[in-house]
């Protein structure tokens, strides 16, 4: 209401300020300008209360919800200076409704889709039921840290499981390509799971984790597909080595300046679960890193 108010206040002193700017830059008027005696205190309050009635039915209807049906009874409120004990009870019951309206619209629905993205799985009536011995302290058999724990954990394992079913797929083939590829050649395997292959070795200082780098690189999938280079961009990139996925990190805080290797990284230490532009939720990643210098 308060926006409104100021909205309508605000145009009239502008119209105001127009006007008598007006007045001062034209030297020659076009036509005879109207003037309007000033009115009395009391006519101007009238209709300064008046002016701000501007599009409030709109406002009333269609972001309040009121039926335009029931406006004399908005000017009934209007017209109360205190809340009656009535009132009071009016109000929390109407905010009952549109809380509920939020509740079976919004945020069952919006839990639903966290859950499974086509299928309703939550109770309606359970969930409603435990909305309102919450809000009323009953049936509080078990700490409310203790029911947002459990609800946190349960989150997380609906979340994991729709992750599996939409993604289990991949994941498992990166690990498949993984297990083969620490059989070839050269490639070497940390504790981590991490998988390098060295292609050029540097002889400059090696970084530390906070240390700010500067690096060439390109990424790919493990079916080939291109994610990101900044050979095409023609431009190394700069950041520093712990602000990065945990198998860069690792690498980096190995790689002496000027060496250039070859990064096979393990889901866990790349996005997990995440999606990332191109980068499907666990992803295993193939990445040629050059380091070209430790940015002091």
């Amino acid at each position: 209401m308060k926006k409104i108010v100021l909205f309508s206040l605000c145009a009239l002193l502008a119209l105001g300020t127009s006007a008598a700017s007006k007045k001062k830059t034209s030297k020659k008027a076009k036509a005879p300008v109207e003037v309007v005696d000033t009115v009395s205190v009391d006519t101007f309050s009238y209709l300064l209360g008046k002016a701000n009635t501007q599009g409030l039915t709109e406002y009333l209807t269609h972001r309040m919800g009121v039926d335009a049906a029931y406006l004399s009874d908005f000017v009934k409120g209007f017209q109360q200076t205190e809340l009656t004990e009535a009132d009071k009870k009016e109000k929390a019951r109407l905010a009952g409704v549109e809380i509920r309206s939020q509740v079976e619209n919004q945020v069952i629905a919006q839990a639903n889709k966290q859950i499974n993205d086509s299928v309703n799985v939550l109770n309606k009536a359970l969930f409603v039921q435990g909305f309102q011995d919450g809000i009323t302290q009953s049936n509080m058999t078990i700490s409310m840290d203790s029911v947002q724990t459990v609800v946190r954990k349960q989150m997380e394992y609906y979340h994991n499981v729709k992750m599996e079913k939409k993604y289990g797929a991949n994941r498992i083939a990166g690990e498949e390509f993984l297990k083969k590829n620490a059989k070839a050649d050269s490639i070497q395997t940390t504790a981590s799971g991490l998988q390098y292959k060295i292609i050029t070795k540097g002889t400059g200082e090696i970084p530390q984790a906070t240390d700010k780098v500067k690096v060439n690189y390109e990424g790919h999938l493990i079916d080939g597909t291109e994610f990101d280079s900044s050979y095409k961009r023609n431009q190394p990139a700069t950041f520093p080595a712990n602000q990065v996925i945990k198998g860069w990190t690792e690498a980096l805080t190995m790689m002496p300046v000027g060496s250039k290797w070859m990064l096979y990284i393990p889901q866990q230490l790349a996005y997990g679960d995440r999606e990332q532009g191109k980068i499907p939720p666990f992803s295993t990643l193939i990445f040629t890193v050059e380091l070209l210098e430790i940015v002091k």
